[in-house]
């Protein structure tokens, strides 16, 4: 069952990243959702909430975090062997843009992908972290099953934006997560809603899916419904992420609310993974399951979709 993860407790024990405390993947089924300026954005909405957080870009084949970020500094030697990251904006990061020239292509196969993943995360001095974001790259391919089967990832937080189109690739997403045992921390519809700075009308340019609908079908809860607007993407592109330079725009307010729901669904995770369903009751109206856990948390699970998730 995908909401809570509970069947967190059935994964294989990993060796945890030295300096790291949890791990939060952030995820999107389909390119172009705007998967990286969620998971800029979330690390530093981290930091600004007090969690010790660091950010890993293991998109090796569009690394942007150093660009968001404007660095334009590159990671010395660190303890030993290890790499130290480069601080930015009150977090550590670490990205494949670092050691690339500007115009150079990732050309790799899948082993050469795989150990670039791996050193990008356990060749790294992460040093004492609460959180570490890993911006993975689309689709469910090599990285993503590297990261998740060697790393213990404590949850994963699935991006899209409300189309038929790209909730159908969140499907499979959420799939390739509950066969690898990894909780699903819930989905982030962003460029949900269009609203016009001069008259304030609110236009969805993709689509009327509310949350609500979104739970419903995929059997998760919606985190964050992060506006369309031109000046997250401008302060992306000047190196000043929104969160950093305009910390009341709406879509900074929502990214601290994106935050605020991560660390108290990681912590609600790691308390009740010896959790029970107490009760379920079938409400054939809506076409979903309720099921109430031994820790208080009801959760809601889409009949068509339950022998896919079983």
């Amino acid at each position: 069952m995908p909401e809570q993860a509970r069947n967190s407790a059935t994964r294989p024990e990993l060796e945890r990243l030295e300096g790291v405390r949890q791990v939060v993947a952030v995820s999107s089924c389909k390119g172009g959702v705007g998967k990286s300026t969620v998971a800029v954005n979330l690390a530093l909405a981290l930091a600004k909430a007090g969690h010790r957080t660091g950010l890993a870009d293991v998109d090796f084949y569009g690394p942007s975090a150093q660009i968001m970020l404007g660095i334009t500094e590159k990671p010395r030697p660190g303890r030993g062997d290890l790499i130290a990251p480069v601080h930015a904006h009150g977090i550590d990061v670490m990205s494949m843009g670092f050691f690339l020239d500007e115009n150079a292509p990732v050309i790799w196969r899948g082993p050469m992908a795989m150990s670039a993943t791996r050193q990008f995360l356990r060749g790294v001095e992460w040093r004492d972290l609460d959180v570490l974001v890993v911006d993975l790259p689309p689709g469910t391919g090599d990285i993503v099953l590297t990261l998740v089967q060697d790393v213990p990832v404590d949850g994963a937080l699935v991006v899209t934006t409300p189309q038929d189109v790209a909730l159908a690739d969140v499907r499979r997403g959420i799939g390739m997560f509950e066969r690898v045992n990894t909780p699903v921390l819930g989905l982030v519809e962003n460029m949900s809603v269009f609203v016009c700075p001069d008259c304030g009308t609110r236009d969805e340019l993709f689509g009327s899916r509310s949350g609500d609908q979104l739970c419903a079908e995929l059997g998760i809860s919606v985190l964050a419904e992060l506006p369309l607007d031109e000046r997250v993407c401008r302060s992306g592109d000047e190196g000043v992420p929104i969160v950093v330079a305009e910390p009341e725009h709406p879509a900074s307010r929502e990214f601290a609310r994106l935050a605020e729901a991560t660390i108290e669904r990681l912590a609600r995770g790691a308390a009740g993974r010896e959790t029970e369903p107490e009760e379920m009751r079938c409400d054939e109206a809506r076409g979903v399951l309720e099921v109430r856990w031994s820790d208080g948390v009801v959760t809601s699970y889409r009949l068509a979709g339950l022998r896919g998730w079983c």
